[in-house]
């Protein structure tokens, strides 16, 4: 009983961290997707500034992980070449930069549940540019799964009430360029063996975003900001907002790390339906039948997407024990043969 006892223990207590992961991680998801919209919105704050907020973003967390890494040590630097990182980490930084500049400026158009809507394309768009670079093989079944996702997508969007052609395609830009992220960082990164932390990640990666970003901001947002001369930084909004990012940071490296990439997804769609229910009663977005007919479309294509990937993880754990098992039986076969002969000889 009480090997038996400690077991559940284990497992109750694995269960309860994983739970408590995923709640930290819908919470601060969550509330960097509210604070961005609400900083951004003209209606709202009405700080229409995207570059400038990823920048102080990127900026804070470039700061924080360089105290966390050179000046503390709190956390060991990864061994990394020049070559390694021009070739490997500069190209994710580009992407990432991009990705977060379209995506928070499609908060000015666009309302939190049809930006939600439209970040379920985020499968087909991974998929699509893993078999691009040959990383994911071509699947017919996997196709027509993307392609329900993608016809529940549009449906949404047929029926989105403020549609914003404009803000439409910086948020299709957005998951196209993080979907290529992500393939890159297995391509770039996983294949050589660099595996980052949340802060050696925003340690490398976070100043990259910060030199990038600061061209399209000279032409863009400076010239603006130089002729608003109302505005003067509120450093209570701006510094919660930036804590907000970072931690939000820490929490998805911390959710993949402790839990799956397969979780983050699950909770991914939780919080989705969360925040189009935030979204319509209390930002009082206009969420319409037909919205809320293609989303449950693609919903439902990418849970499937979803279960068939645990499916084929599953197996594949199966098939690695059967062959661990096989060498093991083998061994002791071997062995046996081994003594037997001895026997045999000493017997002789």
């Amino acid at each position: 009983m009480g090997r038996g006892g400690t077991l559940s223990e284990g497992v109750w207590k694995k269960i309860i961290l994983s739970y408590s992961y995923v709640a930290i991680w819908i919470f601060l998801s969550f509330t960097v997707i509210v604070y961005n919209k609400y900083i951004l919105d003209r209606n709202m704050y009405n700080w229409p500034y995207p570059i400038s907020l990823t920048m102080i973003h990127m900026g804070f967390c470039s700061s924080l992980a360089y105290i966390l890494v050179s000046v503390l040590k709190v956390v060991e630097p990864v061994q990394m070449t020049r070559d390694v990182y021009l070739k490997s980490v500069v190209p994710i930084g580009f992407l990432y930069s991009l990705s977060l500049w379209l995506s928070n400026s499609a908060y000015i158009y666009l309302s939190v549940s049809f930006i939600q809507m439209l970040k379920a394309l985020m499968p087909v768009a991974v998929y699509s540019i893993g078999v691009l670079f040959k990383k994911e093989g071509f699947k017919g079944q996997t196709m027509s799964n993307m392609l329900s996702i993608s016809f529940g997508v549009a449906i949404a969007a047929y029926g989105e009430a403020k549609y914003n052609s404009w803000g439409v395609t910086l948020q299709l830009g957005a998951v196209v360029f993080e979907a290529t992220r992500l393939v890159l960082i297995q391509i770039l990164l996983t294949s050589k063996g660099i595996t980052f932390n949340p802060i050696t990640s925003l340690y490398y990666v976070a100043p990259c975003c910060l030199i990038f970003l600061s061209v399209p901001w000279i032409i863009v947002e400076l010239p603006k900001l130089r002729d608003t001369s109302s505005f003067h930084f509120d450093y209570f909004i701006f510094g919660t907002n930036s804590i907000c990012a970072f931690a939000l940071n820490l929490a998805v490296f911390l959710l993949v790390g402790k839990t799956s990439a397969l979780t983050m997804n699950v909770a991914g769609v939780v919080k989705d339906w969360l925040l189009i229910a935030f979204s319509w009663s209390v930002i009082k977005d206009t969420v319409t039948p037909i919205n809320l007919f293609g989303y449950l479309i693609a919903f439902m294509g990418v849970a499937y997407y979803n279960h068939a990937k645990l499916q084929a993880l599953k197996a594949k754990e199966t098939e690695k024990k059967a062959t661990q098992f096989d060498d093991e039986s083998g061994k002791l076969l071997d062995e046996k043969d081994e003594k037997s002969a001895r026997k045999n000889e000493s017997d002789k």
